[in-house]
């Protein structure tokens, strides 16, 4: 098998698209709707299910597969919209993480052992 990494994915998938002659559908619009019609068949999964079950979703082959579906569903409408608007999906979210932490710092928690933590 041959080494996976964002920019030969998404090569495939536009290789994919332009033998198809499905470029002219690519738009914008037409792939954030793809997208979030995937993320909802994803959370279709997970509709009903207690939180417990949840956890154990992928114990059943069968549910195991159709979640493995969807999340490649998710992410090459994800890799499409990115190529089609020229964002680099792991800078964009490496960007992402750097603003969260500074904007959501990580605050002592006491030690709930420390008889004095709370003094």
């Amino acid at each position: 098998m041959t080494e996976l990494d964002v920019q030969t994915l998404q090569r495939r998938l536009a290789a994919f698209a332009a033998e198809r002659d499905w470029e002219q559908y690519h738009t914008p619009k037409n792939l954030a709707a793809a997208l979030s019609v995937e993320a909802s068949e994803l959370v279709e999964i997970f509709q009903w299910l207690t939180p417990e079950q949840s956890a154990r979703v992928m114990e059943k082959p069968e549910t195991a597969h159709r979640v493995a579906d969807e999340v490649a569903d998710v992410l090459a409408y994800l890799l499409q919209f990115c190529e089609v608007l020229g964002i680099d999906a792991l800078a964009a979210l490496a960007e992402k993480i750097d603003r969260n932490e500074a904007r959501f710092p990580v605050r002592e928690r006491p030690d709930p052992h420390d008889r004095h933590s709370s003094e």
